[in-house]
């Protein structure tokens, strides 16, 4: 017999990021990015995003934590699909000029 983990604050449909119930726009992800990247505390985080609360910020960990894998192939994903997209772009005016000076 399998038993469905619930997270409080989390809404999980399959096939999609999980995401905070209260704001389905706000994926885990993007809360555990602030962790990874600054090492930020649930209280910093919530000092950082107002609209985020404790109880919100801890749920998002623990999801992340219980699905780690899921959370940083999202993480990597987004990340590479960024890369992807700024290789595709001309450099700006501002930017062809200043390596054309030798200050880039």
């Amino acid at each position: 017999m399998t038993s469905a983990l619930i997270y409080p604050h989390i809404e999980k449909v399959a096939g999609q990021p999980a995401r905070l119930q209260r704001i389905p726009r706000v994926r885990v992800a993007q809360i555990v990015m602030g962790y990874l990247a600054y090492g930020w505390s649930v209280e910093e985080m919530c000092r950082q995003h107002p609209y985020l609360m404790q109880s919100e910020g801890h749920a998002a960990m623990a999801y992340y934590f219980d699905f780690q894998g899921e959370i940083e192939q999202e993480i990597r994903t987004e990340w590479e699909q960024v890369q992807q997209d700024k290789s595709m772009l001309s450099p700006s005016p501002f930017f062809v000029r200043m390596r054309a000076k030798g200050l880039l």
